[in-house]
């Protein structure tokens, strides 16, 4: 049981716009002043809310999120009250087990409910993004079960890990070692801290980087198979830098992107050397498999 709190809230246009605000936000205010949570409506805006120990300064708190997002959208920031309760379990109730084959992605709430034959992945809503419950993530983990079936790969990165759900379910799948990277620093703590959780701190190890740009992927590279749940733009642009960090025959699974928009990656991929072999749809977005023909 918590005290009251102050909540704020805000509608925001999609997820990396959710990302930047709950960035922004947690520049300000430390762990100990508020708590964030993020989820997607069905409409595929995002609601992002604040819970505040003490009553917040709205004024600061709408300009900050008018800076991040660049227009007005602080005019929906909606501030009340929260009568003492335990708002973090209330918030998880409708936060259910999502199974993807073999994985199943759930909360600590409902740890009771996993069957003992799925490979269960413990998550909870945090400042990362990632927590199984979003067509994206289970995309991933479909495509990977897929993949696993018939391959063994020996080097498995997970680029822009958020969570680290996807390199958890890699390191637990195949009990061996996991490189994840992250441009995010909370995410960096918060998919190791989550990797620990899940038993698999000493198969995942998660390091802060932009791309392909740290040292660490030429030494841990080529890589057999890649997973990067990202966005689609930056899955265009990497797509070079990734190619030159793949193992002949590597498999690649992206995921991040409207349904729409899997042409153009698969264009940009195609140019590089990679042939799609799976595509996914789910709720709209699209998770695609493709190996590399070198």
């Amino acid at each position: 049981m918590t005290p009251s709190t102050h909540r704020a809230s805000v509608t925001l246009p999609d997820e990396s716009t959710a990302k930047r605000v709950v960035d922004a936000l947690s520049e300000v205010f430390f762990e100990d002043q508020a708590a964030f949570a993020a989820f997607e409506r069905p409409d595929g805006r995002w609601d992002v809310t604040v819970h505040f120990a003490e009553p917040p300064d709205q004024n600061l708190l709408r300009e900050l999120i008018d800076q991040v997002v660049r227009q007005d959208v602080s005019s929906t920031l909606v501030f009340d009250t929260v009568e003492a309760k335990d708002w973090v379990k209330a918030s998880l109730e409708d936060l259910v087990p999502v199974a993807a084959g073999r994985f199943i992605v759930h909360g600590q709430h409902d740890r009771h409910r996993i069957p003992p034959n799925k490979l269960a992945i413990e998550i909870e809503a945090a400042l990362a993004f990632g927590t199984g419950h979003h067509g994206t993530t289970r995309g991933c983990l479909l495509l990977l079960d897929h993949v696993l079936k018939a391959y063994q790969p020996r080097r498995v990165l997970d680029l822009g890990t958020g969570t680290g759900v996807l390199a958890i379910a890699a390191a637990k799948a195949l009990h061996d070692k996991v490189l994840a990277s992250d441009i995010d620093p909370p995410s960096v703590r918060v998919a190791e801290e989550n990797a620990r959780l899940n038993g698999a701190g000493d198969l995942v190890d998660v390091i802060r980087a932009t791309g392909f740009a740290a040292p660490r992927f030429a030494e841990d590279g080529p890589f057999d198979l890649v997973l990067a749940n990202i966005l689609a733009n930056p899955l265009r642009q990497l797509a070079g830098p990734m190619a030159r960090h793949l193992a002949s025959s590597a498999q690649v699974i992206l995921s991040g992107l409207l349904t729409h928009q899997a042409p153009a990656v698969i264009a940009a991929y195609r140019a590089r050397g990679l042939v799609p072999l799976r595509h996914l749809k789910i709720e709209g977005w699209s998770s695609l498999l493709l190996r590399f023909v070198k």
